[in-house]
């Protein structure tokens, strides 16, 4: 069924262009369709030749046989006005600080739990907390060293746009990569574009990662040994890995590189064992120490767990970080904003409904047809129904899986997320899109102006992730209100 266009991000009217994106739109208005076609073919002949791909499981190519492919990339930015920036940002380092108090809290006193502002046994029976991780102290008291917030923008009925959170990412969240490319590619295909726009730079990013990454290091330590711990070359972000590893100038590791000893990590190199003091693990928990973990995990290190207990390595993110990300506690993150931090939250939820709830659920089954159901342990946009361009039989089946396990679900309206004019096979026309930007905690949470922006590149689709087929594009976020 055609979807509700919604908020565009470029277009007030279909005749006027929004002030920031003034520039823009002249400068696009006079670009022929065959420069702008042959700027795509080119840059995905760059993409190609570094490698910039996405593995995909189950995916096959027209052989039958691949698994990778090409993350398509999009050429019309999604520009950010300063002042909107500023306060998601606010918005930003408002959510992560009390999540990273809320993963603190139930490692310890629990005092959140106790005071019955989130039910106790949707943090203890849930299938992310780790009770190996009770009274860990962890560095600085942070959890979440790199989170990935994703926000949407639906439209008001006056006109305008409101931003929401519509997932916290504080596991292992990917896709700085795709952010920190496109920039560079956007400067290389138009760099006539960044000579008109003042655009905030991202390029720092790697550098803010690694004085994080170090910043969380074991007290004792004065010069720490970072790595990336990652699964792989088969794994669907392992371009990433290798990106980050090498932007940082730090190794990049596999679990059969490292070994403990006397509680403490070494990675083997030519020149014989070397500390490690951080690892920013690409790895989940199930799969970190098999010795602790999953048994036929081979993508860890054995004893890993009681080296970071000890004190004597950090891991980035902590170990049972994820029982903050999982999409049951997200209702409640607005509660511990005003728990923790005693204020409002800057940046709103999706209003949510809870299926273990019976009202809810009730209402849920009633309205599948219009609401985005989610398993709240999915990730990739699998595990997902979105009811308006579900079929018949999809609704059927997640009635099914509803009604078996209702606690496995959460379900939210089905927002018409903001469209941003994409460059698509018949020219340039809307798309709807996300934004994930990407927090860094350490002594300060800090980040840089931007994110990666996702676009569903099928019309009327409202699913953006890579693994799904969507694309991505450059954030501008302009460092001034330009007057033009």
């Amino acid at each position: 069924m055609p979807m509700k266009l919604g908020f565009d991000e470029m277009q007030a009217t279909p005749e006027q262009v929004r002030e920031h994106y003034e520039g823009y739109g002249r400068w696009l208005n006079q670009q022929p369709p065959d420069v702008m076609s042959s700027r795509r073919e080119e840059a995905e002949m760059i993409f190609r030749r570094v490698g910039i791909t996405f593995a995909v499981y189950g995916a096959k190519d027209e052989g039958g046989s691949g698994t990778e492919r090409l993350i398509p990339f999009d050429l019309v930015p999604r520009v950010i006005p300063a002042h909107e920036w500023s306060e998601m940002e606010q918005g930003l380092r408002q959510r992560v600080t009390a999540l990273n108090r809320f993963i603190h809290d139930v490692y310890h006193g629990q005092d959140i739990l106790k005071a019955g502002v989130v039910p106790a046994e949707q943090v203890l029976q849930n299938a992310q907390f780790r009770p190996e991780m009770m009274d860990v102290d962890v560095p600085c008291n942070m959890y979440s060293h790199l989170s990935g917030v994703d926000i949407v923008r639906a439209a008001n009925g006056d006109g305008s746009g409101s931003y929401y959170v519509l997932e916290d990412n504080l596991r292992v969240p990917s896709g700085v990569s795709y952010m920190l490319e496109n920039r560079k590619m956007m400067m290389r295909l138009f760099p006539e574009l960044f000579s008109q726009h003042r655009v905030a730079p991202v390029a720092h990013y790697p550098d803010l990662l690694l004085e994080t990454l170090r910043a969380v290091a074991p007290a004792a330590v004065n010069e720490p040994t970072v790595v990336v711990l990652t699964p792989g070359m088969y794994n669907s972000a392992y371009f990433e890995h290798a990106f980050l590893a090498q932007q940082m100038g730090v190794e990049l590791v596999e679990g059969k590189d490292l070994f403990v000893k006397d509680n403490f990590v070494y990675m083997r190199t030519t020149q014989g064992p070397k500390r490690v003091d951080v690892i920013y693990r690409r790895v989940d928990d199930d799969f970190l120490d098999p010795t602790a973990f999953r048994k036929d995990s081979t993508l860890g290190c054995a004893g890993l767990l009681a080296a970071y207990r000890a004190g004597n390595v950090t891991l980035s993110n902590a170990i049972g970080t994820g029982i903050a990300d999982d999409k049951s506690i997200y209702p409640y993150v607005p509660k511990m904003i005003e728990f923790y931090l005693g204020e409002k939250p800057i940046l709103n939820n999706v209003p949510t409904y809870q299926c273990r709830d019976p009202a809810d659920l009730q209402y849920v089954l009633a309205h599948l047809h219009e609401l985005v159901v989610k398993e709240v342990h999915g990730a990739g946009g699998y595990g997902m129904l979105v009811g308006p361009a579900a079929s018949t039989q999809e609704i059927d089946d997640f009635r099914r899986a509803l009604e078996a396990n209702p606690q496995g679900y959460i379900a939210q309206p089905t927002l018409s997320l903001s469209t941003c004019p994409t460059f698509v096979e018949s020219g340039v026309a809307p798309r709807h899109i996300d934004l994930r930007p990407f927090v860094l905690s350490g002594k300060t949470v800090q980040m840089v102006p931007g994110g990666l922006t996702r676009v569903a590149l099928k019309q009327g689709s409202l699913v953006v992730n890579s693994s799904q087929g969507g694309g991505t594009k450059d954030t501008w976020v302009l460092e001034a209100e330009e007057v033009n």
